[in-house]
């Protein structure tokens, strides 16, 4: 394993202290489950203010927990956000500037410490199952990481082959995505109830709802309102499946549960893509709906049911669960997510009330502290399949509390603040510290065949008479 020696230095030398603050009185080191939704909007579930379609289990979690409203993936695209719930750390500083490709020779540093290694210090067992999407050769996947299991797609699911991945071996070629999820929650429960006598970290990451979307025979038509809602109801029902067998096992009481999503919905796809209301525009942009996302926490007995307006981030997971299941984080490591530990069991405010948005992955384009957000100037960008278009605009200063949409400029109406706020972020982008290269250089040849890729789904969309916007996404997902 990478870290090998690192570890079992920590283990050795580093009594297991928490970061910041008291780690709550508990009989036995606490469970984890995180379930980490592919491209799911900020309001693609009911208690976020969907109408179309119910999502009781989720709602359930977020009844009887915290529902966090202005929570924050690390990135507006997949391989960088999910780097940096791992690692606490913003993905400009490892150089994920894109997303993995089958073909990349990179992956996530080796030198970066994720959570899944710190917490084996600690003697927990650690497990993925799902999306992994940091690296697809070998050194770079979930085994070398930290994990003691995998099972799961090692990329998006719309990228080159599909195959199962236990460990580091392909057991499955050709999958049927059609019962992924329903695969992915039975892999789940196998865990929980293989380790259910030992402290456990247990990520569960959907491939949903990331396009090309699928959901099995029992699902389909379910929701009356597309493919979409059908989808979204069977990963609602499969969070209901795995809290249902961490009550069989009696580890309710004893686990920290966590949802969220790794960046907002995917509004090229229509309506195949998700919703993220009444926040403006979506995943690729640094605009509220490509990086504020929903954010639950549910711990039965240790968590007080409320709704929680603080800016907290998916970053803050590393140091919290550090904090919280008893183990150090070297001082070596800086670290961008704050302890949130206190939020969580004690009702105290969010210790870091600042967002820094990357819009690109390398350098900060927007900054929020407090309920204010400004935004640097941008060049129009001219977006495809997969990229959102965007208008050129000079510097823009919004109140979020007042305008979640973003629809209102405030920056001459309030010259005082965006004076405040100009010199906030020129100093954030100052104290950041330096920034690597991209790890994610896309060949010649890769380009080519993405292009080529999207070309023939257009022809072929054509040639069936297709003229619509919709239907040529359509004729793209089959294309895959």
């Amino acid at each position: 394993m990478k870290t090998k020696n690192l570890l079992l230095g920590m283990a050795l030398s580093t009594p297991l202290l928490a970061h910041a603050g008291t780690p709550p009185a508990v009989e036995k080191k606490p469970n984890v489950v995180i379930f980490f939704i592919d491209d799911m909007g900020y309001s693609d579930i009911s208690c976020y203010g969907q109408k179309k379609w119910k999502t009781p289990n989720i709602d359930q979690l977020a009844e009887n927990g915290i529902r966090f409203t202005d929570a924050y993936s690390a990135s507006p695209i997949c391989s960088p956000s999910r780097a940096g719930l791992l690692t606490g750390r913003y993905p400009a500083r490892m150089g994920i500037q894109q997303v993995f490709f089958p073909g990349n020779y990179t992956g996530i540093p080796q030198k970066e410490l994720l959570i899944s290694e710190l917490l084996k210090t600690a003697g927990y067992t650690t497990g993925i199952i799902g999306k992994w999407h940091l690296g697809s050769r070998e050194k770079f996947l979930p085994l070398q990481n930290g994990f003691d299991e995998y099972f799961g797609i090692p990329y998006s699911n719309d990228m080159a082959e599909q195959v199962y991945l236990r460990g580091n071996d392909v057991v499955q070629y050709h999958i049927d995505q059609s019962h992924m999820t329903k695969k992915y929650t039975e892999e789940a429960i196998s865990f929980i109830d293989r380790h259910k006598d030992q402290p456990f970290f247990l990520e569960l990451a959907h491939n949903m709802m990331h396009v090309p979307i699928f959901c099995s025979p029992e699902f389909r038509g379910k929701s009356g309102a597309g493919l979409y809602g059908d989808a979204v109801l069977e990963v609602d029902w499969s969070i209901g499946q795995v809290m249902a067998e961490l009550k069989k096992q009696g580890l309710l009481d004893n686990t920290l549960v966590i949802f969220s999503s790794d960046n907002g919905p995917w509004l090229q796809e229509g309506p195949l893509g998700g919703e993220a209301k009444p926040l403006r525009e979506g995943k690729t942009t640094s605009y509220e709906g490509g990086v504020r996302v929903p954010l639950i926490a549910y711990w039965k007995g240790k968590i007080k049911p409320r709704t929680d307006h603080d800016v907290v981030r998916n970053l803050d997971w590393f140091p919290t669960l550090a904090d919280i299941c008893g183990v150090a984080v070297p001082d070596s490591i800086r670290l961008d997510g704050y302890d949130i530990s206190g939020v969580l069991l004690r009702g105290e405010k969010s210790p870091g009330n600042v967002y820094a948005y990357f819009r690109n992955n390398k350098d900060v384009t927007s900054l929020r502290v407090g309920d204010w957000k400004i935004t640097l100037p941008q060049d129009k960008i001219v977006g495809n399949f997969w990229r959102a278009s965007t208008a050129a605009h000079d510097t823009l200063l919004f109140n979020l509390k007042d305008d979640p949409s973003e629809t209102t400029d405030l920056f001459h109406k309030y010259p005082e603040k965006a004076k405040e706020m100009t010199k906030a972020i020129e100093t954030y982008k100052a104290n950041f510290g330096p920034i690597p290269p991209a790890l994610v250089v896309w060949g010649n040849d890769q380009r080519r065949e993405l292009q080529q890729q999207r070309h023939k789904a257009i022809e072929d969309a054509k040639k069936r008479g297709v003229k619509s916007k919709k239907d040529d996404v359509d004729g793209f997902i089959e294309a895959q």
